[in-house]
């Protein structure tokens, strides 16, 4: 029998993977449905819980496969009830995943991978180093938990996802459109793919596969700055993603998906709060059919940023508003147990 070590978590297989298994052991296509029905629809996590397969069947997946699931770990609910969990991953990495409750929704906010590469200055999450990507059973396992979640302490069904907790989701493209698809499949989640938003601090030549691949999804790019000095400033990944780049990019993913952007701005103090910036927003938005998410800075201890004044972020919104941008100000939930966005960094 082969080690744990050689065997494959058997959620990186596809349904077609899975029948060509089972046809060369001998055995009838339909059990790698039922197998993929048990991993992706009723979320099993061990084989002995597949229990209309046989003794034998269930013994036959344990000699080959091993399934990875990811444990909570701990949670902390916030005084607005927003729950923030951290899920421990197979190998004892950790990620965090949150709750997000209001009156029209339940949203979970999901990691892709532990850390982040992109070193963004405002952002807990960038201080830390990329261990790995998460695998999409990963991701889908985050989803669940939250979830259930949501049913046992709100009696509420989750209606969205959102991914904006650890990571850059594009710098782990194929295991979040696998997860996607995962969550999103009648086979899976059934969950619908508008309900779904994957962030991005502005990848182009991902975006640009996205368009290729013509995702269903929402895309979200957080943008902060709309001239290239001031985004390098607090985002180093603009010195090689610049600001035509990503123009070039979102007007392609437009062109071959037909989805609306979301860009996120988060309004700094003194940093791109002025007329001359919201001008330079709008400018930008004009690009592509989009809207714009103002959002409250959440403070981390390696940073120094802070809030722009109520007047100014007033201001600056109903310059956008007056001209004709689709605008929300987005306040934060979480920030007193660090489950606001930027502020995820695996605190205990």
């Amino acid at each position: 029998m082969p080690s744990a070590k050689q065997k494959v978590d058997i959620r990186n297989l596809s349904l077609e993977e899975l029948i060509i298994f089972f046809e060369n052991q001998g055995e009838k296509a339909f059990r790698g449905r039922q197998v993929y029905q048990w991993l992706w629809e009723k979320s099993a996590v061990s084989f002995g819980g597949m229990t209309n397969l046989s003794e034998k069947h269930r013994s036959l997946l344990n000699d080959h496969f091993v399934i990875n699931p990811v444990r909570l770990d701990r949670s902390q609910v916030s005084n607005d009830r927003t729950i923030k969990s951290g899920f421990k991953l197979h190998d004892d990495h950790l990620v965090e995943g949150v709750l997000i409750p209001t009156i029209h929704r339940m949203t979970a906010c999901v990691s892709s991978q532990v850390g982040c590469s992109l070193s963004c200055k405002f952002c807990a999450t960038g201080y830390m180093d990329r261990a790995r990507n998460l695998d999409p059973g990963e991701i889908y396992d985050q989803v669940v938990h939250i979830r259930q979640q949501a049913m046992d302490s709100y009696q509420k069904p989750l209606t969205n996802i959102v991914f904006m907790g650890m990571g850059e989701p594009l710098l782990n493209y194929q295991n979040v459109l696998t997860a996607i698809d995962r969550i999103t499949s009648p086979r899976g989640l059934g969950m619908s793919s508008r309900r779904i938003t994957v962030s991005t601090a502005g990848i182009a030549k991902m975006i640009k596969k996205l368009g290729a691949d013509q995702v269903k999804f929402n895309l979200a790019l957080s943008l902060h700055a709309a001239n290239d000095e001031k985004r390098s400033q607090i985002m180093p990944i603009n010195e090689s993603n610049s600001l035509k780049a990503l123009e070039q990019a979102l007007r392609y993913f437009y062109q071959e998906t037909g989805n609306e952007l979301t860009f996120e701005y988060i309004v700094f103090n003194n940093f791109n709060d002025t007329l001359e910036d919201a001008k330079e927003l709008l400018n930008f938005t004009r690009k592509v059919p989009s809207k714009v998410n103002l959002i409250e800075y959440n403070p981390i201890e390696e940073a120094d940023y802070v809030n722009t004044g109520e007047d100014r972020l007033k201001t600056f919104a109903e310059f956008l508003e007056n001209n004709g941008v689709n605008v929300r100000v987005r306040y934060s939930r979480g920030k007193d147990i660090d489950a606001a966005c930027g502020q995820l960094a695996n605190k205990s």
